[in-house]
């Protein structure tokens, strides 16, 4: 489920304060050498560091 049109644009990384892109069911960081993965749980972000998928 795509994420409402500017959402994006509002959203930052809690870790490193970059910039989010979408992909699949979660929102990737696009900091370079962070790359954090946060959940999307019906349509709703979850932008916690804790919940986070580390990159592989």
């Amino acid at each position: 489920m795509p994420l409402e049109a500017g959402l994006l644009e509002i959203l930052a990384c809690p870790a490193c304060h970059a910039p989010l892109k979408e992909q699949d069911t979660e929102l990737i960081c696009t900091g370079q050498g962070c790359g954090l993965a946060y959940p999307v749980r019906d349509g709703i972000p979850v932008l916690l560091v804790d919940e986070a998928r580390r990159p592989e």
